[in-house]
């Protein structure tokens, strides 16, 4: 699978933090043999989200495209609304079980916004900044992944569908 990972963090972009969080996304993706195709950090502005999503989804012929940052509550945390403008097709399960699982480990987890969806052939979706929500998120997408992103590619077949 080719996947693209995008950093959203001002202090990461301005080089005052190190990118640990797409640092462990990248090690997830390589362990699983994931072939990173684009890695990029870019500061929490929305329209910049936007068409860097837009423009990997369109013309990197990427699977997944995983974020990290941005999600929170605070004022310049615009990656869910920047997705939304980027996806065509929300999958709004998938960010609730990101959701539901972090719950379980801390309460904190119910204030991410994370969205997920598709364009076209590729799935976005959104994990939180940290490293142990981009590691719980990770856990949850391990599963189902492949068929995601098969579906979206219309590869299966329709027995393979309702497997």
């Amino acid at each position: 699978m080719r996947v693209g990972i995008l950093t959203l963090s001002d202090r990461c972009a301005e080089g005052k933090r190190e990118d640990a969080s797409g640092a462990t996304i990248e090690a997830w993706c390589a362990d699983r043999g994931y072939v990173v195709v684009e890695r990029r950090i870019l500061a929490d502005d929305r329209e910049a989200i936007a068409r860097t999503l837009i423009t990997w989804a369109d013309r990197s012929e990427l699977g997944l495209v995983l974020t990290t940052g941005g999600t929170g509550l605070t004022a310049r945390d615009v990656t869910p609304e920047a997705t939304k403008v980027a996806i065509q097709k929300e999958a709004p399960g998938i960010a609730e079980a990101i959701r539901s699982f972090g719950i379980r480990k801390t309460p904190l987890a119910c204030l991410s916004r994370g969205v997920a969806g598709a364009r076209g052939e590729t799935l976005i979706i959104n994990l939180p900044g940290g490293t142990s929500g981009v590691r719980d998120g990770l856990e949850v997408l391990g599963p189902i992944l492949e068929h995601a992103v098969a579906l979206l590619k219309d590869s299966l077949s329709p027995h393979e569908i309702g497997s």
